[in-house]
């Protein structure tokens, strides 16, 4: 296993990259007012892709994961680009994260990250067919690619380097829907 980055200093931003803070002054309809406060992402969205190998075997990435500082096992994923739809932006992680595309894509449903203060979206994409296609990244180190059977994911969420919330819904719903009893 890789020794974690070190971490040298850690201060509070005002502006994100990523997010933005906003207040929303609301009423409700029993007349009760409220100010909530959330945090806006910008861009076009993101995906989450679930690689398949075969009929049962998910492609997954080891990547440090700065939230929780340490190395988390889960899904390829990232930002969509400009003028990209959202398969296009799937295949094109794919190809960074994992060093595959996928001849077949399939957005299965829309996933959010804490829907009560957050206005972040994550398309989950089903990706079959896969081939040999890589492409540069911007991860500051080579991602490990974990082949897992999706017939023991029961085995994958309870490990303690799988945490991430999205990673284990979207590998839930591709399960259910190559089982045929889930159908977006």
């Amino acid at each position: 296993m890789r020794k974690p980055p070190i971490v040298h200093a850690t201060r509070e931003l005002e502006h994100s990259r990523f997010l933005r803070a906003e207040q929303l002054d609301l009423e409700f309809s029993n007349g009760e007012r409220r100010t909530f406060e959330r945090l806006t992402g910008h861009g076009l969205g993101a995906v989450i892709v679930v690689p398949m190998l075969d009929a049962d075997t998910v492609l997954l990435v080891r990547e440090y994961a700065a939230g929780v500082g340490r190395y988390e096992l889960g899904l390829p994923k990232g930002r969509l680009d400009q003028d990209e739809t959202v398969e296009q932006g799937a295949d094109r992680e794919l190809k960074e994260e994992v060093g595959y595309g996928a001849r077949k894509l399939k957005i299965l449903h829309n996933l959010s990250l804490s829907p009560a203060y957050m206005t972040h979206m994550a398309h989950v994409v089903l990706a079959q067919d896969l081939y040999p296609e890589r492409l540069p990244g911007d991860e500051p180190e080579e991602l490990e690619v974990v082949p897992w059977k999706l017939s023991e994911l029961h085995a994958l969420v309870a490990r303690d380097d799988v945490t991430e919330g999205r990673s284990i819904a979207a590998l839930f719903m591709a399960r259910e829907y190559l089982a045929g009893r889930f159908r977006p």
